[in-house]
C-alpha cells in the first residue's frame, strides 16, 4: 500500500483487483484500513457476515466453512478485511467472499492455486482465488486439499 499511497482511491481500488486479484469487498477494506479507517469492521463473525445475504448464498458458505471446521477443528474462524476467514495461529490460510453472482474463495497462498489445477479444472481460477456459483455443490474434496497444502506450505 505505500507504493500506491499517491494514487487516488478508485486507482488504489482497481490496482489491487487488476494486478492482485482482490474482490471489491477484500480491497475496499484494504485501502479504507490502510487510509486509518477505525469503523471498517463491519462483522464479529461469520452469522454477521452472512446476515446481509440471501439463504441460498449463506447456506453455501456455511457449509464451506464447515467442511473446513469439521476437518481442521483447531483452525481460528476470524472476520479480517470484513471477510470470513480462516487462520493457524498468525497465518492466514483460507477466505471467502460473496459477491453478486457468485462466491470468491481463497487459499490465501496463491501457490496452493498452481498445485491444486488439476483438481481446479472447471473452476474460473484468478491470480489468488477461486470463482464458485452461489449455489455450489461444495467439493468437500478441494477444500480439505486446499487446507492441507497450505498447513503443510507454512512447515517449510
Amino acid at each position: 500500500m505505500k507504493e500506491i499511497a499517491d494514487l487516488k482511491y478508485p486507482q488504489q481500488i482497481a490496482f489491487l483487483k487488476q494486478e492482485h486479484g482482490f474482490s471489491q469487498a477484500h480491497a475496499n477494506a484494504l485501502v479504507m484500513y490502510s487510509r486509518g479507517s477505525k469503523s471498517s469492521r463491519r462483522f464479529d463473525d461469520l452469522d454477521g457476515y452472512l446476515r446481509g445475504h440471501d439463504g441460498v448464498k449463506s447456506e453455501t458458505m456455511k457449509k464451506i466453512f464447515g467442511v473446513i471446521q469439521k476437518k481442521y477443528p483447531k483452525l481460528e474462524l476470524v472476520i479480517a478485511w470484513n471477510q470470513p476467514m480462516f487462520k493457524l495461529g498468525d497465518e492466514y490460510l483460507f477466505g471467502a467472499s460473496i459477491l453478486k453472482n457468485h462466491i470468491l474463495i481463497a487459499p490465501w497462498n496463491a501457490s496452493i492455486l498452481l498445485a491444486m489445477k488439476e483438481d481446479l479444472e472447471g473452476y474460473k481460477v484468478n491470480k489468488k482465488t477461486i470463482q464458485v456459483p452461489i449455489d455450489w455443490k461444495v467439493d468437500e474434496g478441494v477444500l480439505i486439499k486446499m487446507i492441507k497444502l497450505n498447513i503443510q506450505s507454512l512447515k517449510r
